[in-house]
């Protein structure tokens, strides 16, 4: 429990970090921040949609005693659905989220509310919750995964991004090495790489240009791989310190996302609070990316990683609390 809350605490205080460096340049940080980059402020401390979607995936899976696409998928529209329409939706949110929400709360079905093209990071800043699900099957958390990030990200290096993202969560709460997760979530690619799951995405795979459900995914597990294969390189180099958005991708997209938040993670395993700032201090989408690095530096550490201060001053600390 100390290591799950560590990685959701960790995840908001990353997004709070993050959320006003977001579309600046690293130079703009500095000149603005300083060379150590922005601190965590306010009473609250505001995070973004980030945090706002991972709880509503963390709330959607709260007390269910089977995880189904049947019982999920109403539980995931319902909580998805509510964000959208919340008067606390003003937090500069993701349009894949807010069109694939408008289908959503029209009853459409979810296959066809998402956005079949997207691999946004809005598909997996918000799926950490389930890989701090204790004991879940790693099958089934395969299949959380991709099911919440399908229901509004359709792309396959979506859903991809969303199992790997969760897996690495799981990893490090189970008390793997931060620098071996790389090369683990490597080998996740070429065991998973034509693994449909079709009692979790039904008909999904029904795009232009896809002949198989496995041609569809593999699609999906190839570009995660590419990005992690240069996240492994990027990591057998001696740290520049420059901007972590140069090694692996500037986070707009999914598998981006997932790289430069555990690029920021790994380089400062140690350094708990530096890996936030690391991640925050980055030209890209700077709030997913610290989310991330925040999630998984936090699943390493558990909660004494961060300030008690910080733990007390955080947006929706109360719905924290109350789920982990």
């Amino acid at each position: 429990m100390d290591r799950i809350a560590g990685s959701f605490y960790g995840l908001a205080f990353g997004d709070a970090l993050g959320a006003p460096t977001e579309f600046m340049t690293v130079a703009e940080i500095e000149r603005e921040f300083g060379p150590d980059g922005p601190e965590l402020v306010g009473d609250p401390a505001r995070v973004t949609d980030d945090t706002q979607m991972a709880l509503a995936v963390a709330w959607a899976l709260h007390g269910v005693e089977r995880y189904s696409a049947d019982v999920l998928e109403p539980r995931l529209r319902e909580r998805f659905v509510a964000w959208a329409h919340s008067p606390e939706n003003n937090r500069a949110p993701g349009m894949t989220c807010l069109r694939a929400c408008g289908g959503l709360a029209e009853g459409a079905p979810w296959v066809e509310a998402t956005i079949a093209g997207s691999k946004g990071c809005g598909a997996n800043m918000r799926v950490t919750p389930v890989g701090l699900l204790p004991g879940l099957d790693l099958e089934v958390l395969a299949g959380v995964s991709q099911l919440q990030a399908a229901m509004t990200h359709g792309h396959p290096t979506a859903l991809a991004a969303s199992e790997l993202t969760a897996y690495a969560t799981r990893l490090l709460v189970d008390g793997v090495e931060l620098a071996d997760v790389p090369a683990a979530l490597l080998d996740r690619c070429g065991e998973r790489r034509e693994v449909y799951l079709e009692e979790w995405l039904g008909s999904l795979w029904e795009v232009p240009g896809a002949t198989t459900p496995d041609d569809f995914i593999a699609r999906g597990w190839d570009e995660c791989g590419a990005v992690l294969e240069r996240l492994v390189a990027a990591l057998a180099l001696p740290d520049d310190g420059l901007d972590a958005c140069l090694a692996t991708g500037e986070g707009w997209i999914a598998e981006e996302a997932l790289a430069t938040g555990l690029y920021c993670a790994v380089r400062h395993a140690d350094d708990p609070m530096r890996s936030l700032v690391r991640a925050a201090r980055t030209s890209g989408d700077s709030d997913s990316i610290a989310a991330l690095a925040g999630a998984f530096v936090g699943a390493a550490h558990g909660i004494e990683a961060w300030p008690e201060d910080w733990v007390a001053r955080i947006e929706y600390g109360d719905q924290l609390a109350a789920l982990t």
